[in-house]
């Protein structure tokens, strides 16, 4: 049947939308909406809200090398106050020594940012970096103070940022010190290990060491100086002024030099 007077048209109907899926409660005039099911984050979500303040999965593509860092103060045989940030050197050694045996690292950066700490502590970390067969990389962003000079010139090449700064001066003691001729000799010895091991391990002299490390005027009580970026280049102390991206280019340079000279060895 046609309508409005036209011939073999479709009938028209009024437009009936699609009714909804009907809610599972009764919806009466007045009542509140039923709360909102809120769905609760992972467990590596939450974990990367603490620790970087993200939600955001970070990524972490597999490498050949690893990146170990030293930041604060390396705490040694005492256990520093909780509100100071400290790397722990019970913690770091066993990493390096599972990076010796892992198969699968390379090649090894140190990042520091350290304003020294105990003085074993740090000679023991430099003394497992030094005595490590794989290719190492130092890296000083910010600062590398007191005992974090062996530690920075442990690796077999050392890049310092251009606004980073090293404090260079003698051991010092905290508390109480007997003064016998003892504790002198303790501490002159103790300072003759760091001062053979830096010498060692770069290409300043001892002549120059000691200066720098009593030059009076520098530092507030008279003693030390303070090297900032390419000084510590031009003193012999590390290799290069240079970032991450300096350092991990040079890394991969010296892995695939390592990788060259296995090869000519087994051939």
């Amino acid at each position: 049947m046609a309508r409005y007077g036209m011939k073999n048209q479709p009938e028209i109907y009024p437009y009936d939308p699609p009714t909804p899926d009907e809610p599972d409660h009764d919806e009466s005039p007045g009542e509140p909406d039923p709360p909102r099911r809120v769905t609760a984050k992972s467990k590596d979500s939450i974990e990367n809200i603490k620790e970087l303040g993200t939600s955001d999965e970070v990524a972490t593509p597999k490498s050949n090398i690893h990146c170990l860092t030293i930041v604060g103060q390396i705490e040694g045989h005492l256990v520093l106050p909780p509100q100071n940030k400290t790397t722990k050197y019970e913690h770091v050694i066993p990493q390096l020594v599972a990076l010796e045996e892992s198969s699968e690292i390379e090649g090894i950066l140190i990042i520091l940012n350290t304003v020294g700490g105990d003085v074993e502590a740090g000679l023991a970390i430099a003394e497992m970096i030094t005595s490590m067969s794989k290719p190492t990389v130092s890296l000083v962003l910010g600062g590398g103070h007191s005992i974090g000079v062996p530690v920075a010139v442990a690796a077999k090449y050392s890049f310092i940022a251009e606004t980073a700064s090293m404090t260079i001066h003698p051991i010092r003691l905290n508390g109480l010190v007997i003064g016998v001729p003892q504790t002198y000799e303790y501490l002159d010895k103790m300072q003759d290990r760091v001062v053979r091991f830096v010498t060692r391990h770069s290409d300043i002299t001892e002549d120059d060491l000691r200066e720098l490390m009593f030059r009076t005027g520098d530092l507030a009580r008279d003693i030390g100086s303070v090297l900032i970026g390419k000084e510590a280049v031009d003193k012999g102390l590390i290799d290069e002024v240079g970032g991450v991206g300096e350092a991990v280019a040079k890394l991969k340079t010296m892995i695939e030099e390592e990788k060259k000279n296995k090869g000519d060895k087994l051939h």
